[in-house]
């Protein structure tokens, strides 16, 4: 029986809109030559035309396993645990989904070890490190079809909300798309994550710039 190796990575964890999304890709050990050919490679080196191809490749020609947790379903797990124990949920399904084999896991934790050691079950041997996406190409493939697929899930909202940026709470459009939406609808749309901060201060400015309205 060839031995079997699988990249785990995630798309989303941090931007105040939209999915996160997490992806695990398994291959055998001398299918990894196959990748390096194809292209694999850090999915943020990549154009994104160049990711769909390979994406598309890898899914018919891969097993994966994709996790899409929408920011509604998001926000109630929130309510009870941080978003590295979700993301630390969502690691440990996809290991339970494809051992026995060899993990190698782009790390969320600033602890890797720490991550490896709730990782490792019986028939799996779990390798987490930083950076993974860079070194080890079957998480660069993971990192790809994450990546792809949390694109097409923004696509949509796109499609819904017009240009609300980046997404992630440094992008000042997407602070201007969260406030002028609050101010029309007296309350945030629901590709917004409810449970991140940035909300928080918004609903707060906004009230400061309402107060300060003289009649």
């Amino acid at each position: 029986m060839k031995k079997r190796v699988i990249g785990v990575d995630e798309a989303g964890k941090g931007p105040v809109i939209g999915p996160l999304v997490v992806c695990g890709f398994a291959t055998t050990a001398d299918r990894i030559e196959d990748l390096l050919k194809l292209g694999v490679k850090d999915s943020k080196r990549l154009s994104r035309k160049r990711r769909e191809k390979i994406a598309n490749f890898l899914l018919k020609h891969g097993d994966s396993e994709v996790i899409v947790i929408q920011p509604s379903e998001l926000d109630k797990m929130m309510s009870e645990k941080t978003i590295n124990e979700i993301l630390c949920e969502c690691y440990e399904r996809i290991v339970d989904r494809f051992k026995p084999g060899t993990f190698f896991v782009d790390s969320f934790d600033v602890k890797p070890e720490r991550l490896e050691k709730r990782l490792k079950r019986k028939g799996a041997e779990v390798v987490a490190e930083h950076g993974a996406d860079e070194k080890y190409p079957v998480v660069a493939a993971a990192s790809i079809i994450a990546k792809v697929r949390r694109d097409e899930e923004i696509e949509k909202l796109r499609r819904i909300y017009g240009d609300f940026g980046s997404g992630y709470a440094s992008d000042e459009r997407t602070r201007e798309f969260l406030r002028s939406y609050l101010e029309k609808n007296g309350c945030f749309p629901p590709c917004a994550r409810k449970s991140w901060k940035t909300l928080e201060k918004i609903s707060q400015k906004s009230l400061n710039d309402f107060s300060d309205i003289s009649f």
